[in-house]
């Protein structure tokens, strides 16, 4: 594309960003001065790989709870994992904690105002820190989400597929990022991404940089990006242990701090391999030597690199057996669960729909 033709996409979207602004807890609004670096960090970590619409009430509730980088570092870590249960990616939820920690410990609350400086903070990487110097601090720094990569690469008519594209995609970033208003700028391109420029159906006479659009010249813009084929998403199984207390209190652990969903509750369950289990041999990992029932139905929870296929077992105890189990009882609906296990207590058993399987030590377990 003439480099002419590059200076245009500044004005029209600034110009169409001021008009058309997506208004969100997170923001200013255009030509404002920026939000405070927190509510940009906080709403920028929550953001990664999570929609808007999930992401606006885990944003109030932490600022309510938490409303300095001060208050979220001196909170308990396990508080801060249980209040982003169900957000999804939990390595996130640590590093936040590590790098509010960071901040409130090593530079008074301060967050620093360049991409170097804060790409040295835990949990920011390249994307999260330029958007922070762009948003928070007005720094001309090229932005690159999943809603700006689609814009430039139709725009630009990049036919080299994702993620192959990424650098040539990042140069064109820099090139179009303006001097003034670049976290403006940068919102905007995002907004159009998420409102006009998306991935199906691109309301292409509605854009303000269709002039600059050689896609939509070609009549090709919702043909890009194009996408390398992916491999296919190896599949893992694992069978829950429903363990309730007489009053309907399930049995929940904590999980260790490090791998994955590090640090959060759980729903015991035999170890996550690539083979099926039979009933009897994952006995072997329940938590409690009782007479288990295999629960009916399954459920699916799909991860990032992974599949995750889960059948239950469910099993009953009194007030005093339950004292002897190592872990903490909650109600279904009271725990702050992982999506995943509160998929686990979603089989719980309605009713009688149970089949036995005892326990080995007190028979033999049906398969």
């Amino acid at each position: 594309m003439p480099a002419s033709r590059r200076v245009d996409i500044a004005a029209p979207l600034l110009k169409w960003y001021d008009r058309h602004h997506r208004s969100l807890p997170w923001r200013s609004p255009p030509g404002a001065a920026p939000m405070e670096p927190y509510r940009v960090w906080l709403s920028e970590i929550m953001l990664q790989q999570t929609t808007v619409p999930a992401v606006i009430p885990y944003f109030t509730k932490f600022l309510a709870r938490w409303p300095s980088v001060h208050d979220l570092a001196a909170a308990p870590v396990e508080d801060v994992m249980e209040a982003w249960a169900g957000l999804g990616y939990y390595a996130r939820a640590r590093n936040l904690h590590k790098c509010a920690r960071a901040v409130s410990e090593k530079l008074g609350g301060v967050f620093p105002d360049s991409v170097e400086g804060l790409l040295e903070l835990p949990g920011i990487g390249a994307y999260t820190a330029a958007a922070i110097a762009a948003i928070a601090f007005d720094k001309p720094a090229a932005v690159m989400d999943g809603n700006i990569e689609r814009v430039l690469a139709r725009v630009f008519a990049i036919e080299t597929p994702l993620p192959q594209a990424k650098p040539e995609l990042r140069r064109l970033a820099e090139s179009v990022t303006p001097q003034k208003r670049p976290g403006d700028f940068a919102q905007g391109m995002m907004d159009l991404g998420a409102t006009i420029c998306t991935p199906k159906n691109p309301d292409c006479p509605l854009c303000p940089l269709r002039k600059s659009c050689v896609a939509q010249e070609r009549g090709s813009a919702a043909e890009l990006p194009r996408k390398a084929a992916k491999a296919a998403r190896p599949v893992r199984h694992t069978i829950a242990f429903l363990l309730q207390r007489d009053d309907g209190a399930v049995l929940l652990r904590r999980r260790p701090p490090q791998g994955l969903l590090g640090g959060m509750l759980e729903v015991p369950s035999a170890p996550w391999r690539d083979s099926p289990w039979r009933n009897g041999d994952a006995l072997s990992h329940a938590p409690a030597a009782i007479d288990w029932q295999e629960a009916a139905g399954a459920a699916e929870h799909v991860f990032t690199h992974f599949a995750l296929k889960i059948t239950a077992l469910h099993g009953r105890v009194d007030a005093r057996a339950a004292a002897e189990i190592d872990g903490q009882w909650q109600q279904p609906g009271d725990a702050a669960l992982p999506t995943v296990m509160k998929k686990m207590l979603g089989l719980l058993p309605a009713g009688d729909d149970v089949r036995s399987t005892r326990n080995p030590r007190r028979g033999r377990a049906r398969s």
